[in-house]
């Protein structure tokens, strides 16, 4: 496995909350930042349902993946971190849509708190 590494910024994808890259590139992987609820129009945290705000990190997450040069269905990773993990349900239909067919790994997990009191946040490794 090769030891470079790429950083990955992308126009259209939200602005980056800290110092971090939307993605890193190496050995064929993306490895992509967590990406929060944020419109890439506006900066604002969506807050509606956690659907719509699972819908938006996994849209996001697309954008990056496709700037990067992939597609967010050739993810092998995903983790989802929930403030309320009693919505589950609602953020497993989110990723139904977005992976009909051929879902990747996936972990979820419960936190306290997510930057700028999003309820989801979610991040991946997509092979390139």
């Amino acid at each position: 496995m090769s030891l470079e590494r790429e950083s990955v910024n992308v126009p259209g994808a939200p602005v980056p909350i800290g110092p971090y890259s939307h993605a890193v590139r190496a050995g064929g992987l993306l490895f992509c930042s967590g990406q929060i609820p944020i419109h890439p129009d506006t900066g604002e945290l969506v807050v509606a349902s956690v659907g719509a705000q699972a819908r938006r990190c996994l849209e996001n997450l697309a954008t990056v993946c496709e700037g990067a040069g992939t597609s967010l269905a050739r993810a092998v990773r995903l983790t989802i971190y929930m403030v309320e993990l009693a919505s589950f349900a609602e953020v497993n239909e989110v990723c139904s849509e977005f992976f009909t067919t051929d879902p990747p790994a996936r972990s979820t997990v419960g936190v306290a708190a997510l930057p700028r009191g999003a309820q989801v946040e979610i991040d991946a490794i997509v092979a390139l």
